[in-house]
This record gives C-alpha cells, sequence and structure tokens, in this order.
C-alpha cells in the first residue's frame, strides 16, 4: 500500500478521484472514484499522508464530517514555497499557474483572496474560485515539485518545510472548526465599562464622546479626534509641530489635550475593532473563529483574514473564558528569537547559554555585561534587529566579542539583503527579491504588516521593514532579521505538528495560536498532560528543525479559566 495518495474533486459533481502515488510522486496504481471526498479518504484509513490542491478546499469538508487527516501535502502552498525559494515570490501560486509553468502555456492570475464573510462562520474556509484543473495536470504538477525540491540546497530541509507548513495548514483549520471560546456577556460588560452606554443611531459611546469634548476644550476649538490630520493641524495651531498623532510621540508633548487624546485612541481602537459589531459579527454559539492564514508574511508567520484575532487587547481577552470544568492551557515560548539565532548560528558560547531552561538574559549578562540584564537584552535584540547605533553599537560590540559567531550570522544576512541577494531561513523559506513597494505590490507579494485587525494584515508583532524599498540599509534590515524570525516560523510549526499529535486521543484542543503563543482548551483533568505535551513538543521541533544542539526551547505555561489571567 503505497503511503501517499493524491485527491481531488472531479471536474463535474461531488465525486472524488484518488490515486497512489510512488517515490517519484506519479501514479503508482490506477484512479479511482468515489461518491465524495469523506467516501474517498475514509475508504483508505492507511493512507499516512493525503496529497491535494488546497487544504483549505478539501479539510474542512472532511472537519464538517468528522474525518480527520494525520498528513498531507498542500500543492499550491508547497508552489508558493518553491517559488521563494527560486527568487520568484509573487509570481502566480495557483495549481492552474504551476501547470500552465510546466507546460510552456499562458499562466493565469490567481484568484483574489475571497473577503472574510464574519456573519457566516461555515463559510470561512471556502476558498475563492480557482482555475480548472484536470486530475492528470494536479499530479503533473506534484510530481514537478518532487523534482524541483531536490534541485534546493538542502532538500532535506526544503521538504520538511513543506512537510510542516502543510501540517500548519490543517492545524489552521481545525482551530477554526473548534473555535476560541468566548463569553459574549462578558465581552458587553467590558465594553459597557470601559466605554459607557449606546447611543442611538451607532453614534462613538459615551466615554469617547466625553474624551472628545475633553480633547477640543483643550485646544480650545472642535477637534476630531478620530480624525490624524485634524489632531495634527489642531496642534499646528497651538505652535507644536508634530509629524503624526502616534502615542510615543504624543507623550513627548506638554500640552493638555495629549492625556485625554491618549485616552480617546486607546479607547476608539476597542470600540472599532472588538467593539459590540465586532462581537455581533464573529461571535457565534460561545466561539470566536477566525481563519488563519498560515505563511500569511513573507517570515512565515500566520496571519488572519478579519477577525482582529492575532490582537485582541488584555482588557478584551476577559471574554475568552473555559467551558465549565475545562481549562486554557496557555503557553509562551521563552526568549524564542534569540534561542533560534544560537541553533542556527552554532556559536558555542550562545548556545550554551540558551542551552537552560531559564532566564536567557540573566545569563547572557553574566556571561558579557557584568551582569546588566538590560543592556544584554538591548545587545541581543538590537543584533537581530538591527539597532545598531548610539548605545546599541556599544552593546553589539561586547556581544560580538563573546558571541562572535551568532553576530556573524545576522551581519552575513544583513550584508546580503544589502547587496540585494538573496537570504533562507534555517529550513529554506526564502526572503523576496529587493523591489520597490508599488512592483512588490502589483506581484502580489504578501507585505509584513502591523495590521488594523481587518484584513490579511492582521498579525502581532510583525516588523515592517519596508523590505520591497530600493533603500539597502533597510533592506540588509529586514534581511537580518528575517533569517532569525523565519527560523523561529519553521520551529514554531513543527512544534505546532507535534503538539497536534501528542493530543491525539484526548478530548482537548488547539483553539489560538500566534509566533509565540499557544492556547489549548482542554478538560480541567488533562491540563497536566497538556502541560507537559506542549513542552516536549518544543524540544521535539527543536531536534526535527536544528538537529543536535544544547539549545532548549522551553514555555513559561498557565492553566487558567480565563486569557487574561495568563499574563
Amino acid at each position: 500500500m503505497s503511503e501517499r495518495w493524491a485527491l481531488a474533486t472531479e471536474a463535474e459533481g461531488d465525486g472524488a478521484l484518488l490515486v497512489p502515488l510512488g517515490p517519484d510522486g506519479l501514479p503508482a496504481g490506477p484512479v479511482l472514484r468515489a461518491p465524495d471526498l469523506v467516501t474517498a479518504v475514509r475508504s483508505r484509513p492507511d493512507v499516512a499522508r493525503w496529497v491535494w490542491r488546497s487544504t483549505a478546499e478539501v479539510y474542512p469538508r472532511l472537519l464538517a464530517a468528522g474525518v480527520r487527516v494525520e498528513r498531507c501535502y498542500d500543492i499550491e502552498d508547497a508552489e508558493q514555497l518553491l517559488l521563494g525559494h527560486e527568487g520568484r515570490l509573487g509570481e502566480p501560486r495557483s495549481a492552474a499557474a504551476a501547470l500552465a509553468r510546466l507546460r510552456n502555456a499562458p499562466v493565469p492570475p490567481d484568484p483574489p483572496q475571497r473577503a472574510a464573510a464574519p456573519g457566516s462562520q461555515d463559510s470561512l474556509f471556502e476558498p475563492a474560485p480557482a482555475a480548472g484543473i484536470p486530475f492528470e495536470g494536479l499530479l503533473e504538477v506534484y510530481a514537478e515539485q518532487q523534482r524541483r525540491h531536490d534541485g534546493t540546497e538542502h532538500p532535506g530541509r526544503m521538504r520538511l518545510l513543506t512537510a510542516a507548513e502543510s501540517a500548519g495548514m490543517l492545524v489552521a483549520a481545525e482551530m477554526n472548526r473548534a473555535g476560541l471560546p468566548w463569553r459574549a456577556d462578558v465581552h458587553r460588560e467590558v465594553l459597557r465599562g470601559l466605554l459607557g452606554e449606546r447611543y442611538a443611531g451607532g453614534g462613538e459611546p459615551r466615554r469617547l464622546a466625553e474624551l472628545a469634548d475633553e480633547v477640543s476644550a483643550a485646544f480650545g476649538h472642535r477637534v476630531r479626534p478620530d480624525l490624524p490630520a485634524d489632531v495634527v493641524k489642531a496642534f499646528a495651531r497651538a505652535g507644536i509641530r508634530v509629524r503624526s498623532t502616534r502615542r510615543w510621540e504624543l507623550e513627548e508633548i506638554d500640552h493638555p489635550a495629549v492625556a485625554p487624546l491618549i485616552a480617546y485612541k486607546k479607547l476608539y481602537r476597542i470600540w472599532t475593532a472588538h467593539g459590540w459589531s465586532w462581537l455581533q459579527d464573529w461571535v457565534h454559539d460561545g466561539r470566536f473563529r477566525p481563519e488563519y492564514l498560515p505563511g500569511g508574511t513573507v517570515s512565515g508567520r500566520w496571519t488572519t483574514n478579519g477577525g482582529g484575532a492575532l490582537q485582541i487587547p488584555k482588557v478584551i481577552r476577559q471574554a475568552v473564558v473555559a467551558d465549565e470544568g475545562w481549562r486554557l492551557v496557555v503557553a509562551d515560548a521563552d526568549q524564542m528569537e534569540p534561542r533560534v539565532l544560537a541553533a542556527i548560528s552554532r556559536d558555542p558560547g550562545l548556545m550554551e547559554v540558551a542551552g537552560h531552561p531559564d532566564d536567557l538574559y540573566t545569563r547572557l549578562s553574566d556571561r558579557a555585561f557584568s551582569g546588566d540584564r538590560e543592556h544584554a537584552k538591548l545587545a541581543l535584540l538590537g543584533a537581530i534587529y538591527g539597532q545598531t547605533s548610539g548605545d546599541g553599537l556599544k552593546n553589539l560590540a561586547a556581544l560580538r566579542r563573546r558571541f562572535p559567531r551568532a553576530v556573524a550570522y545576522v551581519d552575513d544576512a544583513a550584508k546580503a539583503g544589502e547587496d540585494g541577494r538573496l537570504v533562507r531561513t534555517w529550513l529554506g523559506r526564502t526572503s523576496p527579491r529587493a523591489a520597490g513597494a508599488g512592483e512588490a505590490e502589483e506581484a502580489g507579494i504578501p507585505q509584513e504588516d502591523t495590521g488594523t485587525g481587518a484584513g490579511r494584515g492582521d498579525t502581532e508583532g510583525e516588523f515592517t521593514p519596508g523590505y520591497a524599498s530600493t533603500d539597502a540599509r533597510a533592506r540588509g534590515r529586514f534581511t537580518r532579521n528575517f533569517v532569525v524570525q523565519g527560523s523561529a516560523a519553521d520551529w514554531a510549526l513543527l512544534m505546532l505538528a507535534a503538539l497536534r499529535r501528542s493530543l491525539t486521543g484526548m478530548r482537548a484542543e488547539l483553539v489560538f495560536f500566534q509566533h509565540d503563543e499557544v492556547i489549548v482548551h482542554c478538560p480541567r483533568e488533562e491540563a497536566e498532560a497538556v502541560t507537559e505535551a506542549i513542552g516536549a513538543a518544543g524540544d521535539e521541533a527543536a531536534r526535527i528543525a536544528f538537529g543536535t544542539t544544547p539549545v532548549r526551547f522551553p514555555f513559561t505555561t498557565a492553566t487558567v479559566e480565563r486569557y487574561s489571567d495568563a499574563k
């Protein structure tokens, strides 16, 4: 029996086609037909890995019928990774486009991403209409992808990356199906306490209206605090020049409008991003079910298609409450990116520092910064993020003396970016080529973005280096961090895959993930086993990704009834 089978819906009707595949990716038997996808998968319970066009197309249908698969290979996701490795990120990634390239035919553009449909949670994973492709064409694309994997610098690592990202697609679909437990009544209570009463007609709630009046009174004339241009103009009339209304810039200004303006901006964001309208749209039957997009940014970090799932304010997290008799196991990976740098640079000193589960910065400060933890932290993060001026330059010099291989690793990545060359994560995820911002947007390259919680760029903590800029220094800062942050994203995928496998047979469910944090919803009696499984998954992911190193990847884990109690 072949370990891999390809699966697809028939071009006409609800039927399904399936065929065993050989080691070369080619069919190893006759094509079979089944009445539907569910029947097809159930008929082959011994298949180790299903190969299909898109997880978003197939897996939600299987989950709806109670069918769970262990492994898959997502052809369109693999195409994106392979295009990136070949320096062609931004070219159409659909199976139809891949087949057209293979046959030297005109390449169709990718269909536009379907807009989030919060009012109908069951439709969240319905893909946008895709260009038709015959089953034999899909098999051609898969076989060619196997040959392309063989042609990469490190074929074993690249295959591992593709498998890990495909596993992430399964996790994303399962998390959407399970949903994050959410108490609408608690959410409404929090909103009332923060924002006051709602006025008829959908206008600003009472507390925002009061703060807006305070801002206007401080300026001596009517000002719309929700309009940055209005605020900048008002400060200019008061003789104060500001470039933006960002909080850090406002806090440097001595003016009576600053305090109510900052308070207004904070509450306004909650009202618009997670207010009553959001609650009505996104929370149904006690669950919040966002559509997670693994690899939504070029660094591999996840995004979501609407809903603001990766930017839930701590005060709103009070509404994330476990079911009766259940608990939330919330786990944060400790100092993940510095530990990843130790593993990928193979710096002996930094690996020794990262080889302990306790605070990495304290150990680092004892080794190189005379016990000054803050300087040690600034130095290491400065090396990763490119903050190398002023005190950062002095700290970096101390870091370079003690951990030369680690600093050289990110320095080399920065130099490659400045020269316009590609850089890769440890497993082979590849940075985009340098391009003007408009050119990158036209090519469809996914942008690194802090997002607004309203669309594809819904991320938290994602750096915004302007990597598409023609400025060499900006590209260097991007690639310096890309090799670390991207490798961390690769490790996280493997951690999720290992954790998903460990939870098999338990009632526990993975319900939330962002780049260094995972939440499992489980019966109270399973919480201890889940905590152990998370730790073991981190260790397993490190072994699989980076091989044998002393580097540890510990978690800070809390078992709580409310998400807000975890931090």
